[in-house]
């Protein structure tokens, strides 16, 4: 049982990496360039020209984000504002997300924003109807002094065009609009706060990355999708290894049947070793035996558990036998995914601790024979 739920736990932490490495990647792109110092960085046509020459480079989407305040009506909030310039679209992070409206950014010369779905909640916002604007507003400096206190922040109103899901952090905060529309609201310029990069897939990204990394030099951070939230997956991988570790623990206390097993068996069986002795066997030979009989008791275990940890599996990935029991959850159950790897370490630990414990009962086999002789 104890090689099953280490399967099964495994498992469901492959899964959970696996269902954040795809929620993420359908907002995140592939690679992205930002100051290592700093919050923002010029963007000329003789950067952008470089950066398409690096095999691999596809699309170059340049991005402004910033915080901002929005109003709809009487409704208003604090979102980040993400700035895209029109290749993003290319990119194609976003298609399968839209809920309502279309994905649009500009058409005969209007501008659309494109919203998450807990903003488009929080301010009541319609895309249906073009009546009202969204307003955008941005605090350009506290410390200004004046009389007119339109002097302290910038104001643009923009079309709602369409609103995406992906996962409640991102929709509760993300609101995508032109690029040009946040340079002139945020008044950044030629100024961008990264740059992101769709890759052709022809070659591997790594490759890709160090490409890109070598033509901007020390002063830029060129990210893959998994350590644009490094944090995030590493603590995952920390709890995957306490938890493999507390099953392994767990697993050898439950081996300690085994060991009692075995003394039994060489307590019932001294006779038939005194037998094997007087015959003419080693020492080694007897020991043997006893170790052989752990090694088939540890395959045959590690065997039926790692069967039935697999069916489980089957079980919930195919049923979803246990929900998450939360009903804001992004899937209605627990993500598995099973891999190889997994299962070869599994049987390892197991082995190696059924035979660890079968070792000391081999031992008294040829011991108790000893102090018989004497």
């Amino acid at each position: 049982m104890s090689t099953a739920a280490l399967v099964i736990v495994l498992s469901v932490f492959n899964g959970l990496e696996d269902l954040l490495r795809g929620m993420y990647t359908s907002f995140d792109p592939e690679l992205k360039i930002e100051l290592k110092k700093g919050k923002s960085f010029e963007v000329d046509e003789t950067m952008i020209q470089r950066l398409q020459t690096v095999v691999g480079v596809e699309v170059i989407t340049e991005v402004i984000e910033d915080y901002a305040y929005v109003r709809y009506r009487d409704a208003d909030i604090v979102v980040t504002l993400k700035g895209v310039s029109e290749n993003f679209l290319s990119q194609h992070r976003l298609d399968n997300s839209m809920v309502k409206g279309k994905l649009i950014l500009s058409k005969n010369e209007i501008d659309y924003a494109v919203v998450g779905q807990g903003v488009q909640h929080a301010l009541s916002l319609s895309v249906e109807e073009n009546i009202h604007p969204l307003q955008v507003f941005y605090i350009k400096n506290l410390k200004s002094s004046g009389l007119d206190p339109s002097q302290l922040y910038s104001r643009r109103v923009i079309q709602p065009g369409g609103v995406f899901s992906i996962e409640k952090n991102y929709d509760d905060n993300f609101i995508f609009v032109p690029l040009h529309f946040a340079q002139d609201l945020l008044n950044y310029g030629n100024k961008r706060t990264s740059l992101e990069i769709k890759t052709t897939g022809k070659l591997p990204l790594k490759e890709t990355q160090a490409g890109i990394a070598k033509v901007l030099g020390s002063d830029f951070s060129v990210l893959s999708n998994q350590e644009q939230h490094a944090d995030l997956y590493r603590i995952l991988k920390i709890e995957k290894f306490f938890m493999f570790f507390a099953i392994s623990l767990l697993s050898l206390v439950i081996s300690i049947n085994i060991y009692f097993s075995l003394m039994m068996l060489v307590l019932d069986k001294k006779k038939d070793i005194s037998v094997l002795f007087a015959m003419g066997s080693t020492r080694s030979l007897v020991r043997n035996i006893f170790l052989f009989e752990g090694a088939m008791i540890a395959f045959a275990g590690t065997f039926a558990g790692l069967l039935l940890g697999a069916f489980i599996c089957w079980l919930q990935d195919s049923f979803g036998l246990v929900g998450m029991g939360m009903e804001s959850a992004i899937i209605s159950s627990y993500p598995v995914k099973m891999e190889v790897t997994d299962f070869v370490l599994t049987s390892f630990v197991m082995v190696i601790i059924t035979i660890i414990v079968s070792f000391y009962p081999a031992r008294l086999a040829i011991r108790s024979y000893s102090l018989e002789s004497l």
